[in-house]
């Protein structure tokens, strides 16, 4: 009887052994896989060149965008400067939107956001942050005042000095909305308010407080209007 219990006891041990080893080898079949492309695709990271890529002409990842297209999230922003820095922006960059009470009531509504804490709600430069770190300069000083359309909004996307960009808090149509707002402040203005005839002007190109989008003239510049009957 003992022998017999030995045998069995032997006998468990030498299956549980080989099932252990069974399950845990490396070297079990896997069977087929469907579509392997699926499972082990090869991608292309457009930042990195590491083989040739056969998909695309030269082998290279990245390919040259058309001439004259936009990338998402870039509307209104002139990408082909001539050079790019604030005082080009001011000279090749107009203000594409029509200067309206909704424009500069949402251009206000942005300002307060994002830029009141330093620039203050006057544009004075004394906000909480700017009483705290001086030099914020005000919008109604010096040459801050004269500042043009485009110049704002490429430091608003780009930064300068110890401001930091804000391209990534704000898209372009926002960014020109504060901008209409910002040139508000550069006459000591907060009010959003633009009466009716004053926007019919702009929609026939008359005298706005932007760059004329259509003939470039510079911000303030009138031309001349159809004389009513």
């Amino acid at each position: 009887m003992k022998r017999i219990s030995k045998i069995g006891f032997r006998a468990s041990a030498i299956l549980f052994s080989s099932a252990l080893v069974v399950a845990c080898s490396n070297e079990q079949d896997p069977g087929l896989e469907y579509a392997p492309d699926m499972y082990h695709s090869v991608p292309l990271d457009p930042y990195s060149q590491i083989k040739e890529n056969k998909y695309n002409p030269g082998g290279m990842n990245m390919r040259q965008p058309a001439a004259g297209t936009v990338a998402r999230g870039k509307e209104g922003y002139n990408l082909y400067l001539s050079k790019d820095d604030a005082e080009t922006a001011g000279v090749e960059l107009t203000n594409p939107l029509q200067r309206t009470t909704a424009n500069l009531e949402e251009g206000k509504v942005l300002y307060t956001r994002f830029c009141a804490p330093c620039h203050g709600e006057q544009g004075d430069g004394q906000g909480l942050v700017g009483q705290k770190f001086k030099g914020v300069p005000s919008y109604t000083a010096g040459r801050v005042a004269t500042l043009p359309a485009g110049h704002i909004f490429h430091v608003i996307t780009n930064g300068r000095g110890r401001m930091m960009p804000h391209g990534s808090q704000v898209d372009p149509t926002e960014r020109w909305k504060i901008v209409m707002y910002v040139q508000q402040l550069q006459k000591g203005e907060t009010a959003t308010a633009v009466d009716a005839d004053s926007e019919v002007r702009d929609e026939a190109g008359g005298e706005s407080i932007t760059d004329n989008p259509v003939t470039g003239t510079p911000a303030g510049t009138p031309t001349k209007e159809t004389p009513k009957n």
